[in-house]
C-alpha cells in the first residue's frame, strides 16, 4: 500500500505523469498483444503465464502449486483449478514430490512445451519491437 506524500518528498511535475502514462500505455500494449498471442494457440493468457512461470522458474524445471501462486499473485485454490484445466489440455502434469509428499510438483508435457516456445519466441520479438518505447519512469523524490 502506497504511503502519503510527506513533506520531504517533491510533488510530481507533468513530466512525471506523462512518462507514468507512456509506461502504463506500453505495458497494456504489451498486455493486449500477450492476450492475442495466447488465444492465437487456442489457451488463455492465464494459461500461458502458467506455463512460462514452471519452465522460468529458477534453479528446477518444475513448480508447486503454491510458487505458481505467489508467481502469478492469485489464490491457491484457484491456481489449483488453473492447473485441472491446463492438465486436461495435456500441457502440464501433477507429481508429487519425491522428497516431500505432501508437496505436489506441476511439470510441463511436451504438448505445453511446444505451446510455450512458440508463445515465448513471439513475446520476445515483440520486446524487441517495444525497444526504446518501454523504459521505467524516472521520478525525482
Amino acid at each position: 500500500m502506497a504511503t502519503p506524500m510527506t513533506r520531504t518528498e517533491k510533488p510530481l511535475a507533468k513530466q512525471d505523469f506523462e512518462q507514468l502514462s507512456e509506461f502504463r500505455y506500453q505495458i497494456r500494449r504489451f498486455e493486449r498483444f500477450s492476450e492475442s498471442a495466447a488465444k492465437s494457440e487456442g489457451i488463455t493468457p492465464l494459461q500461458y503465464l502458467l506455463l512460462l512461470h514452471i519452465k522460468g522458474f529458477p534453479g528446477r524445471s518444475w513448480a508447486s502449486v503454491g510458487e505458481l501462486a505467489e508467481r502469478l499473485q492469485a489464490q491457491h485454490h484457484g491456481v489449483v483449478a488453473l492447473v485441472s484445466r491446463c492438465e486436461t489440455l495435456g500441457l502440464v502434469v501433477r507429481r508429487e514430490s519425491a522428497s516431500d509428499r505432501r508437496q505436489v510438483e506441476v511439470h510441463l508435457e511436451p504438448a505445453g512445451e511446444q505451446v510455450l516456445v512458440r508463445l515465448a519466441q513471439l513475446h520476445r520479438a515483440e520486446l524487441k519491437s517495444l525497444a526504446g518505447r518501454f523504459t521505467v519512469p524516472t521520478i525525482e523524490l
